[in-house]
């Protein structure tokens, strides 16, 4: 086959490999449903409280910041053809993570001023997790209204919820709190990269971090970038 492939061969790959990921899917979405959504109870029935599940991932991304604090929510229910309203008022504390994936760095993110001994990192742009809303610290839990039925009391916990991490998700998103991130991931990547250079016998050497809405054409022609990083480390190896 010289090498390559028959039809009827990779035919066969490919159709294995549909129904091994298709098996795969499914026993996902089975997993998944199972520990979301089933009840695990002991023997006699009873429900108790246990661990589900507990999953450990490696991860590449660099934790550069963090934005903390109190989000207060509220929320109505009408019921009962508009006889029965009531209201909740709840203040949670909230913490939000803001990272700078560096698996997305590759050579030609980097370059070398010699003249100047400098590093330029483009860095890929500084990411914000989902808020995390501590709902079992809550400060204050405020519920008005007549008759308050169980099903009231549960929309309304969904409805505080879900505006307190929208409120939290817009203040961490907005332009002020990015700036800060960004500002702060400039120092953590910094950091971070001059590592090996300490190891290499630069350690005088300028870290410029930037981030793709810094980065602009014309500016960097400006600077020569002539040598590469790489080009430095093997020089030094020469050496």
């Amino acid at each position: 086959m010289d090498g390559k492939l028959s039809n009827s061969v990779f035919r066969g790959v490919v159709i294995a490999f549909l129904a091994l990921s298709a098996g795969l899917l499914a026993w996902l979405v089975w997993s998944n449903y199972q520990e979301r959504y089933t009840v695990t109870e002991e023997d006699n029935g009873t429900s108790i409280t246990r661990l589900v599940s507990a999953k450990m991932s490696g991860v590449s991304q660099l934790r550069v910041a963090t934005l903390n604090g109190t989000v207060q929510a509220n929320a109505q229910d009408v019921r009962g053809f508009g006889l029965l309203k009531s209201e909740q008022i709840v203040k949670m504390p909230y913490s939000v993570g803001y990272y700078v994936d560096l698996s997305k760095l590759s050579e030609g993110d980097l370059e070398w001023v010699p003249d100047t001994r400098t590093l330029i990192v483009d860095a890929p742009d500084v990411t914000v997790e989902k808020p995390n809303i501590d709902e079992a610290k809550r400060s204050l839990v405020r519920t008005d209204g007549l008759i308050v039925t169980r099903e009231a009391a549960e929309a309304l916990s969904k409805r505080t919820s879900a505006g307190a991490s929208g409120k939290v998700a817009r203040e961490a998103q907005s332009p002020e709190r990015m700036a800060q991130a960004r500002e702060a991931a400039r120092s953590v990547v910094a950091r971070t990269m001059r590592l090996p250079l300490d190891t290499l016998g630069y350690g005088d050497a300028r870290v410029v971090v930037t981030f793709p809405q810094e980065r602009r054409d014309a500016a960097r022609d400006a600077v020569d970038v002539s040598r590469r990083p790489e080009d430095v480390y093997r020089e030094v190896k020469q050496r």
